[in-house]
C-alpha cells in the first residue's frame, strides 16, 4: 500500500508549507505500509483509509480518532508490543509494528 497524499495537510493557510519528512516503513496488522517519519500514526492510518483502531471489550464496537489530541481513549493500539498507545499523539519511526487493539 503506498501513501496517500491527498489526506495530509501539505499546505497550511496558518502553519505555512510542510516539510514531509523522510518515507519510512511501518507494520499496521501485519500488512506493511509507508509513512512520514515524525507523523502521528493516526494520520498515517487515516491516509490509508484504515479509520477502525481498536473494539470495544463488551460490544466488539469500532473505535477510531475522536478527540485528536491524546486526552481520549479511542485511538488506542498496540505500538512495538505496547498496549494502550494513543496513536493520535505518538510520532512514526521506521519499524513500527502497530496492532488493532481488540476489547
Amino acid at each position: 500500500m503506498g501513501t496517500k497524499n491527498r489526506w495530509r495537510v501539505k499546505d497550511h493557510p496558518i502553519l505555512g508549507e510542510r516539510d514531509m519528512g523522510r518515507k519510512v516503513a511501518i507494520s499496521v496488522d501485519g500488512k506493511e505500509m509507508q509513512a512520514f517519519e515524525g507523523e502521528p500514526i493516526a494520520a498515517v492510518l487515516m491516509a490509508n483509509g484504515i479509520r477502525v483502531f481498536r473494539k470495544t471489550r463488551k460490544r466488539g464496537e469500532p473505535r477510531g480518532v475522536f478527540c485528536a489530541i491524546g486526552r481520549c481513549t479511542d485511538c488506542i493500539m498496540t505500538v512495538d508490543g505496547v498496549s494502550n498507545v494513543r496513536t493520535c499523539v505518538t510520532m512514526v519511526k521506521e519499524g513500527m509494528e502497530i496492532r488493532t487493539e481488540r476489547g
